[in-house]
């Protein structure tokens, strides 16, 4: 048996490598033509023609501009998804790269042209040992992470996770050596809630604050109170936070405007914390209300959920890396960024990999205009996640 799974282990290896030049040809086509959020018609396009070329059976306009490929195994089984991110972000890329962005303010700043070209790899290396699986392989090609609105849940409408039984994501990660692997046991990451608020008041002439009701200085007290919600009504044993990204109001400096509006985040852990939060927000601004003579519109947007890591996903995953790659296995600190994976997460186990892209002698960070991750991460991926499917599926 172990001669048999070091011969596939080697093979995938293999047939992995040889495809290296191809990805990243790929990949650096993706990354000089980068589409946001749903609009990822030419994204999609080379995703679909990459499988065809491979022989993969796949849909397009799966959650609008989704493509979701398909491979059977050689004996029943169950069936894996694994799933990348396609768009990419409103950025000004200033990497000078040769392949650097030829859409002026459109940037794959997060990786997501290194993942696509990775599950396009996956499935390359999945399509020649599908014979050896028990069980079937999904790709999920996904629009729309970076947007409120999700292209995973728009791609789980339209059925991306019928008859699916596990799920395997992965993201890239700059900050950790290229060869390297992390995963994050239990609750990975945080949930994510929007929130729109507007303090509608009366305008009037900067010298006579009496004949006006100033939503400026309500909004100055607005945004000191909702600080205080996390450090006076969350459970301070569990992560919170709320921040304020956005204040407009007022044209010039000396009229009272007739309104503010804020903008903000909410990221824990806890779904009982999510509860408090918004509950204390919209308390907050009916106080505000009565004490400043505002009326505050209030727009709450519940987002994902957090991502839970599968137990037995994430030991099979990393046992299979590790028994591979040696000792570059690491666990990794749990945080409050979002993911909308976890949507996938929240209907089937789940489990997403980080794999290591940050290059020698660099220092790079997600969506930052000057990100340059090594471009060795996406056959490291590749294999590796490759490896994970054979194992789940023999």
């Amino acid at each position: 048996m172990d001669m048999l799974r070091n011969d596939l282990n080697s093979f995938i290896d293999t047939v992995s490598r040889d495809r290296e030049a191809q990805l990243v040809a790929i990949r650096r086509d993706l990354h000089m033509h980068p589409e946001v959020g749903f609009n990822v018609e030419r994204t999609a396009a080379v995703v679909a023609r990459e499988l065809s070329g491979l022989g993969i059976e796949h849909v397009t306009g799966v959650g609008r501009t989704g493509v979701v490929g398909s491979i059977k195994g050689g004996a029943p089984g169950p069936t894996l998804l694994i799933r990348a991110d396609m768009d990419a972000l409103p950025i000004r890329e200033q990497t000078g790269l040769p392949f650097a962005s030829a859409v002026d303010g459109r940037m794959h700043a997060c990786g997501h042209d290194l993942h696509t070209a990775t599950l396009i790899g996956i499935g390359a290396v999945l399509k020649e040992i599908a014979p050896q699986l028990r069980g079937n392989i999904k790709l999920m090609f996904q629009p729309a992470e970076e947007t409120q609105e999700s292209g995973a849940a728009a791609m789980i409408a339209d059925g991306v996770l019928d008859d699916v039984d596990f799920a395997l994501g992965f993201h890239n990660h700059p900050d950790e050596p290229v060869g390297t692997f992390s995963f994050v046991e239990g609750i990975a990451n945080g949930s994510s809630d929007e929130f729109e608020i507007t303090l509608h008041a009366a305008s009037g002439h900067a010298a006579r604050p009496h004949l006006a009701i100033d939503p400026v200085v309500a909004t100055a007290q607005l945004i000191t109170q909702l600080q205080t919600i996390i450090s006076r009504e969350v459970d301070p044993m569990q992560p919170a936070v709320l921040t304020i990204g956005s204040i407009h109001g007022g044209d010039t400096h000396n009229i009272i405007p007739d309104s503010v509006a804020i903008m903000g985040t909410v990221r824990c852990q806890d779904p009982a914390s999510r509860d408090v939060i918004e509950a204390a927000i919209r308390r907050v601004c009916a106080g505000l209300e009565a004490s400043m003579r505002v009326r505050c519109a209030i727009n709450f947007v519940r987002g994902v959920p957090s991502l839970v890591s599968d137990d037995r996903l994430l030991k099979l995953t990393m046992s299979a890396i590790r028994d591979h790659f040696g000792d570059v296995v690491h666990p990794r600190a749990s945080n409050l960024g979002a993911e909308d994976f976890a949507l996938v997460g929240a209907r089937v186990p789940a489990f997403q990999l980080g794999v290591g892209a940050g290059q020698d002698g660099r220092n790079d960070q997600l969506h930052n205009s000057d990100y340059q991750p090594d471009e060795g991460c996406i056959v490291n991926g590749v294999v590796a996640l490759s490896l994970a499917a054979a194992r789940l599926l023999s």
